[in-house]
């Protein structure tokens, strides 16, 4: 069912100021606005040509910037980071129409906002145990240990003002230009094409978002889940990228909007960055625990799904698309 808002110069005066309103023809079926902004994701082809475009800037601008002596590796990361998101942002500056697609047109409140920091954290812990897992069977080399290590050397704060902007380099941008990219262009993108030619997407306020998901929901967010894994360039960690991924594509949505996957990206990002050089003895030798890894995976686990669940929920006035299973 389309609900939305009534502006004051269109409400009657039987109407209350803020009071929902539906939409129906003369036979009682749900009307949507013609050519209305709730249903115009980038089409296909331009979606999957602003992504690309996003990653061979990435791409190629890490490698040059890699070439250049004296820039420091946060200043690498923010700048290619940067370079991902910036077809997009020149696609909405061309065409603002398709903003609230890419971004959802659900507000997002406060309760949300915490409960997808909460959820970051959340995957963190499972994340985590799963790498624990893994590295049991798949042990990291010596190599990749010494590269992670001394990636979080290079990004050590030297203070208050420093340990922010590494936070924003590691965690805010990555979690605002990575969601742009793949769950705010790419995913409802497939998603409609997915769905067939000339499928409506599907409004429904009697049962939860994540219940009206279906065949064509799973295929595009394991599609740009798989892309997430890939642009990370991490083969030892891309188990770990493409289940978050998954879960963020879900994430999107099942809650109508962007902003949720932003702040739970971030809030992970921030974490690793925190408490990865914390637990971590360059002197020792790594040696994973079977007990941990499963332990912090079943307890990040149970955390995480009622908190998608919640999330999932939560109130809402105007649903972004899904489209009928």
């Amino acid at each position: 069912m389309l609900t939305g808002w009534i502006p004051a110069s269109k409400r009657g005066p039987d109407r209350a100021p803020g009071e929902r309103h539906d939409a129906t023809g003369h036979n009682g079926t749900p009307m949507r606005p013609s050519g209305s902004a709730l249903e115009r994701p980038f089409p296909l082809p331009a979606a999957l040509a602003v992504t690309a475009a996003g990653i061979g800037a990435m791409l190629g601008g890490s490698v040059g910037l890699a070439a250049r002596p004296g820039l420091g590796l946060r200043a690498q990361i923010a700048i290619g980071t940067l370079l991902l998101a910036l077809p997009t942002v020149a696609a909405l500056l061309h065409r603002p129409g398709l903003w609230p697609g890419v971004r959802g047109t659900r507000a997002v409140t406060r309760r949300m906002t915490g409960l997808a920091v909460l959820l970051g954290a959340a995957l963190w812990v499972a994340s985590a145990g799963l790498m624990e897992l893994q590295s049991l069977v798949l042990p990291p080399t010596e190599e990749y240990l010494d590269a992670f290590r001394a990636i979080h050397s290079a990004l050590a704060p030297t203070g208050p003002l420093d340990a922010l902007v590494s936070i924003l380099v590691i965690a805010v941008l990555p979690g605002a230009c990575e969601e742009l990219a793949i769950r705010g262009v790419l995913l409802p993108s497939l998603l409609r094409w997915l769905g067939g030619g000339g499928s409506r997407p599907a409004w429904n306020d009697t049962k939860s978002r994540s219940e009206s998901l279906g065949a064509s929901s799973g295929i595009a967010i394991a599609a740009s889940a798989l892309l997430f894994a890939a642009i990370h360039l991490d083969g030892y960690r891309f188990l770990f990228t493409f289940l978050l991924g998954l879960v963020f594509g879900f994430l999107r949505l099942a809650t109508g909007s962007l902003w949720p996957c932003v702040a739970a990206h971030a809030s992970l990002n921030a974490l690793t960055f925190v408490v990865a050089p914390l637990v971590d003895d360059p002197s020792q030798p790594y040696s994973p625990s079977p007990v941990l890894g499963v332990a912090c995976l079943v307890a990040g686990a149970a955390v995480a799904w009622p908190l998608l669940r919640a999330l999932a929920r939560s109130p809402t006035s105007v649903d972004s698309f899904t489209v009928r299973p």
